[in-house]
């Protein structure tokens, strides 16, 4: 796939999925030539469905892929910052940038889904304590990642404080594992962007409210002096494409939704359509990257079917 726009799979396995449908998909991903997969982190279904057989922990999922890829980036739309505590959390991440060679993106957001932490007895503080607490998150990660082996870190926040770490493991990526930021919140997260992110992702939004969010990211970069160019841009949209309007039918059908719906807010329709949307997406928002929301992870076809036909256009 073109070196300059790359496609990458986003699976959500909460939905329901086993470690062996997860490592199904990343290896015909990368077989067929995506740049990375990446997976939710969520511990609940949501919506119709049984969710069964069970939520499977993100970094655990990573950690195997790891060492049962060779090539793919490996990364989550987006680490919920509610589930773990910095110091460990980025401990984690560096062991399995480790273990993948140096494969790893880190997206790291607030935690939004509140039932999820009810059903497993994890603190939901309220939105601006989330958001408070993220934000000292990123300062801790980036920050341990950052400090010189032989020195250690420390840090003195509201939420978290760490005294004389020694700021181990070290991921293989020098100085760290890309950070990814995203969301349409109109001032915090612009100003976080340009603090820590390498890439801003927006997920499932417009054509015109990703534009608008671009241009606050953009925005922020300059006003604390950062090259805005400096942040890749990317998206997420559901993707439901067939070569006819039965097989169209078909794949929306297999993930409960409607092929307008699907049309309207997602990458749904023949190859042909498909390729003039993310064309249409590319011109007016300077995405690199997009994701690719798989929700029916049987269907390996339907990888198939974007790399011979779809990629090559790009």
């Amino acid at each position: 796939m073109s070196d300059q726009f790359k496609l990458r799979i986003f699976t959500e396995p909460q939905q329901g999925a086993t470690y062996d449908d997860l490592l199904r998909v990343a290896k015909r991903a990368e077989e067929t030539g995506y740049d990375a997969f990446f997976r939710s982190d969520h511990y609940l279904k949501m919506g119709s469905g049984t969710g069964e057989p069970g939520p499977t922990d993100a970094w655990v999922t990573l950690g195997g892929l790891a060492r049962e890829t060779t090539r793919l980036r490996l990364g989550t739309l987006m680490t919920a910052g509610t589930f773990r505590l910095p110091g460990p959390l980025a401990i984690a991440v560096a062991q399995v940038d480790q273990m993948s060679g140096g494969r790893v993106e880190f997206g790291l957001g607030t935690g939004w889904y509140e039932e999820e932490h009810t059903a497993y007895g994890i603190p939901f503080p309220p939105l601006k304590e989330r958001f408070d607490r993220y934000a000292e998150q990123l300062e801790i990660i980036t920050g341990l990642w950052d400090t010189p082996r032989g020195e250690s870190f420390s840090y003195q926040g509201r939420y978290y404080q760490l005294t004389d770490s020694p700021a181990l493991p070290k991921p293989v990526q020098r100085p760290r594992p890309p950070v990814l930021v995203g969301g349409l919140g109109k001032k915090r997260t612009p100003e976080l962007a340009a603090r820590f992110a390498d890439e801003f992702n927006l997920p499932f939004a417009s054509l015109e409210a990703a534009a608008e969010q671009f241009e606050r990211v953009a925005e922020a970069c300059t006003r604390i002096g950062r090259e805005p160019a400096e942040v890749v841009r990317s998206a997420a949209l559901v993707l439901c494409v067939g070569r006819t309007d039965e097989e169209i039918a078909r794949r929306a059908d297999a993930i409960g939704r409607e092929v307008g719906e699907l049309r309207t807010n997602g990458l749904a329709g023949t190859p042909a359509e498909v390729v003039d949307k993310i064309g249409t997406w590319r011109e007016r928002t300077g995405i690199t990257r997009l994701y690719l929301q798989v929700l029916d992870l049987g269907d390996l076809d339907h990888l198939d079917l974007v790399a011979s036909e779809i990629a090559p256009q790009l």
